[in-house]
């Protein structure tokens, strides 16, 4: 299994919010959890991944959204 970790900015979020979630929605992953910080209003978001294939392509993918940074860990 593997945990996929995406931060955004609150700009970032605004303009891509949608195609984040079409993104997400592409992949079979199982949300963990959801932060809005309190100081910058950025987003940090966590996803559980069974496949490691499926775990880099979804980074890659966050990966071309503007302000939007990925990596994956084992869990």
């Amino acid at each position: 299994m593997w945990r996929v970790i995406i931060q955004c900015s609150a700009e970032g979020w605004r303009k891509n919010a949608t195609a984040f979630n079409a993104i997400a929605d592409k992949y079979s992953g199982t949300p963990i959890s959801s932060k809005k910080m309190k100081d910058d209003e950025r987003r940090i978001m966590e996803y559980q991944i069974e496949n490691v294939s499926d775990a880099e392509d979804f980074v890659a993918d966050c990966l071309t959204l503007e302000d939007f940074t990925a990596t994956f860990e084992s869990l």
